[in-house]
């Protein structure tokens, strides 16, 4: 598909006025010119189309893909004046200059529905110029072609001179539909020379002129598909570290390999059991077996499970007593300490109701209770004081 970019010429001169086409010039040009609108858009969805007029030298609309406001302005064109050739295809070259996609062919296609009022040598040098440019142009020429015919054959072929045939020229005489002409025309045809949609007819399984809509997205839903084969095939011999296929290569082979090394790579020591050679027996066999697998696995998960859960109780439990032994050995200590402070005592006895802390009974009590300490704490010195005596007679000795 080629990227291109087109200004399409129309004619509307007082000569389009004639009813030499049915039912006139300028309504016969309206359907060929729109019949050449969906043509380009159609080749490629990125394809422009500009439109302006022969005689009153306007650009109409700049080069845009919406259709739809091609032909709005198409119908407004009305008959004035007399065409000037050689400046609306100037005007026309300017237009193509400010494209957006730079990568895009120009082309200009000029409807001459009128006497051309230029020389032919005037034309040859404007020729000369747009070839250099590489601006390709092609002319329908209706109505007036007896005298338009020389001049304009010698613009083409100054166009296109020895290097191909880019340009064309396309005479229509009185009688046929100027769009029916134009159908079987070079203007029309695709680069292998059929008709533009034919050549995905039997692809589609319809006539894509049928429903240009249907079938532009088809194709660029099968473009959008080839891409992503040809990414998948280069990726996949990249990490398989084979040799790209080349492009002659079925691409049904291809796929049929990436399926193959796919099924490998995911299933590599699972066998491949042919079910349609095997026996019913042979079937139930297989498929008990598969069963009993299934429950060992899990039996042996279940049990994985079970001892892991076990351990982690003993750690907790082991935790929870170290925790409450410590707790009861603070408590302990704590307890001894507070009990053997007589300032604390006595502030517990003063919030007792009915007891009087100053009372003879309650200072007997607690002399009894420092006693008790003080021989506690003599009992513990005994030892050491006991131990160090004989170390002394061991030393006198």
């Amino acid at each position: 598909m080629v990227l291109e970019s087109t200004v399409l010429c129309v004619d509307n001169s007082e000569w389009m006025r004639n009813g030499d086409f049915l039912p006139t010039r300028l309504q016969a040009q309206q359907d060929a010119v729109t019949l050449v609108c969906h043509s380009k858009t159609r080749q490629n969805p990125e394809n422009n189309v500009g439109l302006m007029t022969l005689a009153s030298l306007e650009v109409l609309v700049t080069l845009t893909t919406d259709v739809g406001k091609l032909l709005a302005s198409l119908h407004k064109v009305q008959s004035k004046g007399d065409i000037k050739f050689l400046t609306a295809v100037k005007i026309a070259h300017l237009v193509l200059k400010h494209r957006q996609g730079k990568n895009h062919k120009m082309r200009i296609v000029v409807f001459v529905g009128s006497p051309v009022e230029a020389e032919e040598k005037d034309l040859v040098k404007l020729a000369k110029k747009l070839k250099k440019e590489k601006v390709n142009i092609d002319i329908v020429n209706f109505g007036e072609e007896s005298s338009n015919s020389d001049r304009l054959t010698a613009f083409i072929n100054t166009l296109n001179g020895k290097e191909g045939n880019l340009c064309h020229l396309v005479t229509v005489p009185p009688g046929p539909l100027l769009s029916d002409a134009l159908i079987s025309s070079p203007i029309l045809q695709g680069e292998d020379g059929a008709a533009p949609g034919m050549e995905y007819a039997s692809e589609y399984g319809f006539d894509p002129n049928s429903d240009p809509e249907l079938a532009l997205a088809l194709r660029v839903s099968m473009e959008e598909q080839r891409q992503r084969q040809e990414e998948e095939s280069r990726r996949v011999t990249a990490d398989s570290g084979e040799e790209t296929p080349t492009p002659e290569a079925p691409i049904a082979d291809s796929e049929e390999a990436m399926l193959q090394q796919a099924l490998s790579m995911s299933t590599p020591e699972t066998p491949v059991f042919d079910f349609s050679a095997m026996t019913e027996e042979q079937q139930i066999e297989y498929a008990m077996r598969l069963s009993l697998q299934n429950l060992q696995a899990e039996a042996e998960e279940g049990s994985d499970k079970e001892t892991a859960e076990k351990q982690d109780e003993k750690e907790q439990q082991a935790g929870a007593s170290a925790m409450e032994t410590d707790a009861q050995g603070d408590d302990t200590q704590d307890i001894t300490g507070v009990m053997s402070d007589p300032d604390f005592i006595k502030n517990v006895l003063s919030t007792l109701p009915g007891v009087d802390p100053s009372s003879e009974a309650i200072q007997k009590v607690m002399v009894t209770l420092a006693q008790q300490d003080s021989d506690e704490g003599k009992d513990q010195d005994e030892p050491m004081d006991e131990d160090s005596s004989k170390d002394k007679k061991k030393d006198k000795k």
